[in-house]
C-alpha cells in the first residue's frame, strides 16, 4: 500500500486527490477533522505540501472510511497514532471492534445475496419454462 517518492517528496493537494481518490474539498476536511497523523506543510504562500507519507496513511484511512469506520473511530486512531508508541494495544482494540463490524456487515450481505440468488433462480426457472404462475402477483 506504499506510494512511490521519497518522504520528503514535497506534494500539492492536487497531487494527494489524484493519488488518494479523494477530493480536495475532502482533504481539507480531512485535515479539520485532525484525521492526519502530521501537521500539513505549507508554502510561504500558504499551500499545503504533502509527503508521500501522508498519501500513505490517508489510503488507510479511505480503506477504514470505505469499511465503514466512523469519523469518531477515525479520528481517536489518528490521535493515538499521532502520541507515538505506548498506545498500541488501543490501536489495536478499536482496530479489532472495526473489524468485528465489518465481518458482521459481510455476513448481513452474504445472507442477503443468498436470498437474492435463490430468487434469481426461481425467476429463470420460472422463465425458463415459459411460465410465471406462482410467482407474487398484487394484481390477482
Amino acid at each position: 500500500m506504499a506510494t512511490t517518492g521519497t518522504p520528503a517528496e514535497p506534494l500539492s493537494i492536487g497531487d494527494v486527490a489524484e493519488r488518494t481518490g479523494l477530493s480536495v474539498h475532502a482533504l481539507r476536511f480531512y485535515e479539520r477533522e485532525g484525521l492526519l497523523v502530521g501537521p500539513v506543510r505549507r508554502t510561504s504562500g500558504g499551500r499545503r505540501r504533502y509527503t508521500s507519507l501522508d498519501v500513505d496513511w490517508l489510503l488507510i484511512c479511505v480503506k477504514l472510511r470505505e469499511s465503514g469506520m466512523p469519523l469518531a473511530d477515525l479520528r481517536q486512531f489518528a490521535e493515538l497514532v499521532r502520541h507515538g508508541p505506548g498506545n498500541e494495544a488501543e490501536r489495536l482494540q478499536l482496530l479489532e471492534a472495526h473489524r468485528q463490524r465489518v465481518d458482521a456487515q459481510i455476513q448481513a450481505l452474504e445472507e442477503c445475496r443468498s436470498v437474492i440468488t435463490w430468487k434469481v433462480g426461481v425467476y429463470a426457472d420460472h422463465l425458463a419454462r415459459g411460465k410465471t404462475d406462482g410467482l407474487w402477483d398484487p394484481t390477482t
